[in-house]
Protein backbone atom coordinates (compact mmCIF):
# COMPACT_ATOMS: atom_id res chain seq x y z
CA UNK A 1 0.00 0.00 0.00
CA UNK A 2 1.09 3.31 -0.86
CA UNK A 3 1.84 5.66 2.22
CA UNK A 4 -0.16 9.10 1.46
CA UNK A 5 1.98 12.25 1.93
CA UNK A 6 0.58 13.13 5.43
CA UNK A 7 2.29 9.91 6.94
CA UNK A 8 5.65 10.30 4.76
CA UNK A 9 5.84 14.62 6.01
CA UNK A 10 4.98 13.03 9.69
CA UNK A 11 8.74 13.46 10.65
CA UNK A 12 9.43 17.24 9.52
CA UNK A 13 5.94 18.05 9.88
CA UNK A 14 6.85 21.31 12.34
CA UNK A 15 9.66 22.38 9.85
CA UNK A 16 6.71 22.50 6.83
CA UNK A 17 4.53 24.69 8.96
CA UNK A 18 7.81 27.04 10.18
CA UNK A 19 8.68 26.80 6.45
CA UNK A 20 5.44 28.42 4.76
CA UNK A 21 5.75 31.10 7.19
CA UNK A 22 8.92 31.89 6.29
CA UNK A 23 8.36 31.35 2.47
CA UNK A 24 5.19 33.53 3.05
CA UNK A 25 7.55 36.15 4.37
CA UNK A 26 10.42 35.80 1.62
CA UNK A 27 8.08 37.30 -0.39
CA UNK A 28 6.97 40.60 1.25
CA UNK A 29 6.85 43.62 -0.47
CA UNK A 30 6.38 47.10 0.14
CA UNK A 31 4.45 47.03 -2.80
CA UNK A 32 0.56 46.47 -2.62
CA UNK A 33 0.05 44.71 -5.67
CA UNK A 34 3.38 42.25 -5.62
CA UNK A 35 1.79 41.51 -2.14
CA UNK A 36 -1.64 40.76 -3.53
CA UNK A 37 -0.03 38.27 -5.90
CA UNK A 38 2.06 36.64 -3.81
CA UNK A 39 -0.50 36.16 -1.52
CA UNK A 40 -2.30 34.22 -4.12
CA UNK A 41 1.22 32.46 -4.92
CA UNK A 42 1.06 31.17 -1.13
CA UNK A 43 -2.59 29.91 -1.43
CA UNK A 44 -2.19 27.82 -4.57
CA UNK A 45 0.60 25.71 -3.32
CA UNK A 46 0.89 22.57 -4.69
CA UNK A 47 1.62 19.48 -2.66
CA UNK A 48 5.40 21.38 -1.91
CA UNK A 49 7.74 18.01 -2.43
CA UNK A 50 10.90 20.10 -3.61
CA UNK A 51 10.81 21.15 0.06
CA UNK A 52 10.24 18.02 1.70
CA UNK A 53 13.13 17.06 -0.31
CA UNK A 54 15.33 19.19 1.06
CA UNK A 55 14.23 18.90 4.58
CA UNK A 56 14.75 15.14 4.25
CA UNK A 57 18.23 15.42 2.79
CA UNK A 58 18.71 17.55 5.50
CA UNK A 59 18.30 15.43 8.15
CA UNK A 60 19.35 12.59 6.39
CA UNK A 61 22.97 14.11 6.08
CA UNK A 62 23.50 15.89 9.70
CA UNK A 63 20.28 17.70 10.60
CA UNK A 64 17.69 20.14 9.65
CA UNK A 65 18.94 24.28 10.70
CA UNK A 66 18.26 27.37 9.91
CA UNK A 67 20.35 26.94 6.54
CA UNK A 68 17.82 23.96 5.24
CA UNK A 69 15.00 26.61 5.59
CA UNK A 70 17.00 28.99 3.40
CA UNK A 71 17.67 26.43 0.87
CA UNK A 72 14.21 25.11 1.04
CA UNK A 73 13.18 28.18 0.03
CA UNK A 74 15.69 29.33 -2.32
CA UNK A 75 14.31 26.32 -4.24
CA UNK A 76 10.92 27.15 -3.48
CA UNK A 77 10.87 31.03 -4.67
CA UNK A 78 13.32 29.75 -8.10
CA UNK A 79 11.16 26.75 -8.74
CA UNK A 80 7.96 28.94 -8.71
CA UNK A 81 9.44 31.91 -10.44
CA UNK A 82 10.07 28.85 -13.77
CA UNK A 83 6.50 27.96 -13.26
CA UNK A 84 5.60 31.76 -13.50
CA UNK A 85 7.70 32.62 -16.39
CA UNK A 86 6.62 28.99 -18.23
CA UNK A 87 2.50 29.86 -17.66
CA UNK A 88 3.53 32.96 -20.20
CA UNK A 89 5.93 31.03 -22.49
CA UNK A 90 3.14 28.26 -23.01
CA UNK A 91 0.14 30.76 -23.09
CA UNK A 92 -1.30 28.69 -20.14
CA UNK A 93 -3.93 29.76 -18.31
CA UNK A 94 -4.43 26.78 -15.41
CA UNK A 95 -1.89 25.91 -13.19
CA UNK A 96 -2.65 23.42 -10.25
CA UNK A 97 -6.32 23.69 -11.09
CA UNK A 98 -6.28 27.67 -10.28
CA UNK A 99 -6.01 30.31 -12.79
CA UNK A 100 -2.20 31.49 -13.74
CA UNK A 101 -0.85 34.92 -12.78
CA UNK A 102 -0.84 35.43 -16.59
CA UNK A 103 -4.34 34.62 -16.92
CA UNK A 104 -5.26 37.23 -14.05
CA UNK A 105 -3.01 39.92 -14.58
CA UNK A 106 -1.68 39.58 -17.88
CA UNK A 107 2.12 38.33 -19.13
CA UNK A 108 3.84 41.43 -18.17
CA UNK A 109 2.90 41.51 -14.81
CA UNK A 110 3.79 38.07 -14.80
CA UNK A 111 6.93 37.92 -15.72
CA UNK A 112 7.88 41.04 -13.83
CA UNK A 113 6.62 38.75 -10.59
CA UNK A 114 8.66 35.89 -11.71
CA UNK A 115 11.70 38.09 -12.18
CA UNK A 116 10.67 39.61 -8.61
CA UNK A 117 10.86 36.02 -7.02
CA UNK A 118 13.94 34.75 -8.97
CA UNK A 119 15.40 38.38 -7.48
CA UNK A 120 14.46 37.47 -3.71
CA UNK A 121 15.66 33.80 -3.84
CA UNK A 122 19.17 35.42 -5.38
CA UNK A 123 19.09 37.81 -2.18
CA UNK A 124 17.91 35.66 0.19
CA UNK A 125 21.43 33.62 -0.45
CA UNK A 126 23.72 36.49 -0.74
CA UNK A 127 22.72 38.62 2.14
CA UNK A 128 23.06 35.39 4.39
CA UNK A 129 26.13 34.43 2.46
CA UNK A 130 24.59 30.70 0.86
CA UNK A 131 26.76 30.82 -2.22
CA UNK A 132 27.55 27.32 -1.88
CA UNK A 133 23.26 26.69 -2.08
CA UNK A 134 22.62 29.32 -4.66
CA UNK A 135 25.44 27.95 -6.77
CA UNK A 136 23.97 24.46 -7.20
CA UNK A 137 21.05 26.10 -7.89
CA UNK A 138 21.66 28.10 -10.00
CA UNK A 139 23.35 25.27 -11.84
CA UNK A 140 19.70 23.55 -11.65
CA UNK A 141 17.95 26.66 -13.08
CA UNK A 142 20.22 26.97 -16.24
CA UNK A 143 20.18 22.91 -16.75
CA UNK A 144 16.53 23.08 -16.99
CA UNK A 145 16.54 25.98 -19.63
CA UNK A 146 18.47 24.26 -21.67
CA UNK A 147 16.75 21.41 -21.31
CA UNK A 148 13.29 23.61 -22.28
CA UNK A 149 15.23 24.48 -25.26
CA UNK A 150 16.39 21.35 -26.53
CA UNK A 151 12.68 20.19 -26.24
CA UNK A 152 11.56 23.05 -28.77
CA UNK A 153 14.13 22.39 -30.93
CA UNK A 154 14.01 18.51 -31.25
CA UNK A 155 9.67 18.68 -31.02
CA UNK A 156 9.65 20.43 -34.74
CA UNK A 157 10.48 17.14 -36.24
CA UNK A 158 8.78 14.91 -33.97
CA UNK A 159 11.52 12.51 -34.11
CA UNK A 160 13.19 11.72 -30.51
CA UNK A 161 15.43 9.19 -29.98
CA UNK A 162 15.46 7.82 -26.55
CA UNK A 163 19.05 8.70 -25.73
CA UNK A 164 17.68 12.54 -26.42
CA UNK A 165 14.28 11.82 -24.38
CA UNK A 166 16.42 10.98 -21.16
CA UNK A 167 18.91 14.01 -21.88
CA UNK A 168 15.69 16.23 -21.75
CA UNK A 169 14.02 15.08 -18.83
CA UNK A 170 17.21 15.07 -17.26
CA UNK A 171 17.52 18.50 -17.82
CA UNK A 172 13.80 19.39 -17.26
CA UNK A 173 13.05 17.53 -14.55
CA UNK A 174 15.38 15.50 -12.97
CA UNK A 175 17.90 18.35 -12.38
CA UNK A 176 15.88 20.16 -10.08
CA UNK A 177 14.76 17.22 -7.77
CA UNK A 178 18.57 16.69 -7.38
CA UNK A 179 19.53 20.22 -6.74
CA UNK A 180 16.88 19.77 -3.93
CA UNK A 181 18.75 16.49 -2.70
CA UNK A 182 22.09 18.49 -2.93
CA UNK A 183 21.10 21.80 -1.23
CA UNK A 184 19.56 19.61 1.53
CA UNK A 185 22.57 18.06 2.16
CA UNK A 186 25.15 20.57 1.61
CA UNK A 187 23.21 22.80 4.08
CA UNK A 188 22.99 19.76 7.21
CA UNK A 189 27.40 20.55 6.41
CA UNK A 190 27.81 17.32 4.80
CA UNK A 191 30.81 16.21 2.86
CA UNK A 192 31.24 16.76 -0.78
CA UNK A 193 30.82 13.21 -1.41
CA UNK A 194 27.80 12.67 0.73
CA UNK A 195 26.62 15.67 -1.56
CA UNK A 196 27.12 14.78 -4.69
CA UNK A 197 25.51 11.16 -3.88
CA UNK A 198 22.19 13.01 -2.65
CA UNK A 199 22.33 14.79 -5.97
CA UNK A 200 22.47 11.54 -7.85
CA UNK A 201 19.85 9.91 -5.97
CA UNK A 202 17.47 13.39 -6.44
CA UNK A 203 18.25 12.86 -10.41
CA UNK A 204 17.23 9.36 -10.39
CA UNK A 205 13.90 10.19 -8.38
CA UNK A 206 13.44 13.00 -10.97
CA UNK A 207 14.11 11.30 -14.23
CA UNK A 208 11.04 8.32 -12.43
CA UNK A 209 9.08 10.69 -11.77
CA UNK A 210 9.05 12.23 -14.77
CA UNK A 211 8.50 8.85 -16.49
CA UNK A 212 5.62 8.44 -13.90
CA UNK A 213 4.13 11.39 -15.42
CA UNK A 214 4.06 10.38 -19.02
CA UNK A 215 2.84 7.05 -18.45
CA UNK A 216 -0.55 9.04 -16.72
CA UNK A 217 -1.23 9.73 -20.50
CA UNK A 218 -2.21 6.09 -21.34
CA UNK A 219 -4.22 4.94 -18.32
CA UNK A 220 -8.05 5.58 -17.94
CA UNK A 221 -9.42 8.73 -17.45
CA UNK A 222 -10.86 9.57 -13.56
CA UNK A 223 -8.40 7.41 -12.26
CA UNK A 224 -5.66 9.82 -12.68
CA UNK A 225 -4.51 12.85 -12.34
CA UNK A 226 -5.29 14.42 -16.26
CA UNK A 227 -6.91 12.95 -18.76
CA UNK A 228 -5.81 10.64 -21.23
CA UNK A 229 -3.79 11.55 -24.56
CA UNK A 230 -2.85 15.22 -23.15
CA UNK A 231 0.66 14.23 -24.32
CA UNK A 232 -0.34 13.29 -27.65
CA UNK A 233 -2.54 16.47 -28.40
CA UNK A 234 0.53 18.97 -27.35
CA UNK A 235 2.57 17.00 -30.13
CA UNK A 236 5.04 15.72 -27.14
CA UNK A 237 6.86 12.68 -27.65
CA UNK A 238 7.10 10.69 -24.85
CA UNK A 239 8.91 7.47 -23.77
CA UNK A 240 6.29 5.07 -24.38
CA UNK A 241 5.59 6.33 -27.77
CA UNK A 242 9.19 6.76 -28.39
CA UNK A 243 9.91 3.33 -28.04
CA UNK A 244 6.77 2.04 -29.67
CA UNK A 245 7.78 3.87 -33.00
CA UNK A 246 11.27 2.59 -32.33
CA UNK A 247 9.70 -1.34 -33.23
CA UNK A 248 7.45 -0.32 -35.58
CA UNK A 249 7.56 -0.51 -39.16
CA UNK A 250 8.64 2.74 -41.16
CA UNK A 251 5.25 3.10 -42.84
CA UNK A 252 3.61 2.52 -39.36
CA UNK A 253 6.35 5.04 -37.56
CA UNK A 254 5.14 7.67 -40.96
CA UNK A 255 1.34 7.04 -39.98
CA UNK A 256 1.09 7.61 -36.54
CA UNK A 257 4.16 10.69 -36.29
CA UNK A 258 1.60 12.03 -38.99
CA UNK A 259 -1.42 11.83 -36.38
CA UNK A 260 0.69 13.27 -33.59
CA UNK A 261 1.93 16.23 -35.76
CA UNK A 262 -1.65 16.80 -37.88
CA UNK A 263 -4.67 14.89 -36.67
CA UNK A 264 -3.87 16.13 -32.36
CA UNK A 265 -7.30 17.29 -32.20
CA UNK A 266 -8.51 14.38 -32.92
CA UNK A 267 -10.14 12.24 -30.43
CA UNK A 268 -10.81 8.92 -32.84
CA UNK A 269 -7.19 9.62 -34.07
CA UNK A 270 -5.27 9.73 -30.86
CA UNK A 271 -7.09 7.27 -29.27
CA UNK A 272 -5.55 5.34 -32.45
CA UNK A 273 -2.24 6.32 -31.07
CA UNK A 274 -2.87 5.03 -27.52
CA UNK A 275 -4.19 2.48 -28.63
CA UNK A 276 -0.97 1.61 -31.06
CA UNK A 277 1.46 2.55 -27.80
CA UNK A 278 -0.54 0.04 -25.37
CA UNK A 279 -0.37 -3.09 -28.16
CA UNK A 280 3.71 -2.24 -28.90
CA UNK A 281 4.65 -2.53 -25.51
CA UNK A 282 5.71 1.23 -25.06
CA UNK A 283 4.06 1.35 -21.24
CA UNK A 284 5.74 -1.81 -20.22
CA UNK A 285 8.96 -0.99 -21.19
CA UNK A 286 8.63 2.54 -19.53
CA UNK A 287 7.27 1.00 -16.29
CA UNK A 288 10.97 -0.95 -16.17
CA UNK A 289 12.53 1.91 -17.39
CA UNK A 290 10.76 4.00 -14.35
CA UNK A 291 11.59 1.05 -12.27
CA UNK A 292 15.46 1.04 -13.07
CA UNK A 293 15.82 4.46 -11.80
CA UNK A 294 13.96 3.79 -8.69
CA UNK A 295 16.25 1.02 -7.80
CA UNK A 296 19.28 3.34 -8.81
CA UNK A 297 17.86 5.42 -6.14
CA UNK A 298 17.56 3.03 -3.51
CA UNK A 299 20.75 1.61 -3.52
CA UNK A 300 22.32 5.22 -3.18
CA UNK A 301 19.73 5.62 0.16
CA UNK A 302 21.10 2.50 1.02
CA UNK A 303 24.37 3.78 1.68
CA UNK A 304 23.09 6.11 4.56
CA UNK A 305 22.65 5.06 7.88
CA UNK A 306 18.97 4.09 8.98
CA UNK A 307 16.87 6.91 10.35
CA UNK A 308 13.45 8.26 10.66
CA UNK A 309 14.41 10.70 7.09
CA UNK A 310 15.52 7.94 5.70
CA UNK A 311 12.58 5.86 6.29
CA UNK A 312 10.50 8.91 4.67
CA UNK A 313 12.53 9.07 1.27
CA UNK A 314 11.96 5.58 0.39
CA UNK A 315 8.70 6.35 1.54
CA UNK A 316 8.55 9.54 -1.30
CA UNK A 317 9.82 7.32 -3.50
CA UNK A 318 7.71 4.91 -3.32
CA UNK A 319 5.09 7.32 -3.80
CA UNK A 320 6.29 9.39 -6.58
CA UNK A 321 6.18 6.45 -8.74
CA UNK A 322 3.50 4.44 -7.54
CA UNK A 323 0.79 6.91 -7.08
CA UNK A 324 -2.36 7.79 -9.10
CA UNK A 325 -2.46 11.71 -9.18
Amino acid sequence: MIPDLKEIKAPISAVMDEFEKKFSASMKSKVPLLDKITHYIVRRKGKQMRPMFVFFSSGLCGGINERSHRAATLIELLHTATLVHDDVVDDSNIRRGFFSLNALWKNKIAVLVGDYLLSKGLLLSVDNKDFDLLSIVSNAVKVMSEGELLQIEKARKLDISEAVYFEIIRQKTASLIASCCAVGACAAGSNDVDIDKMHKFGEAIGMAFQIKDDLFDYGPDGIIGKPTGIDIKESKMTLPLIHSLSKTSLSEKKRIINIVKNHNTDSRKVNEVLEFVKQSGGIDYASVQMNNYKDKAFLILNEFPDSEYKTSLKNLVHYTTERNL
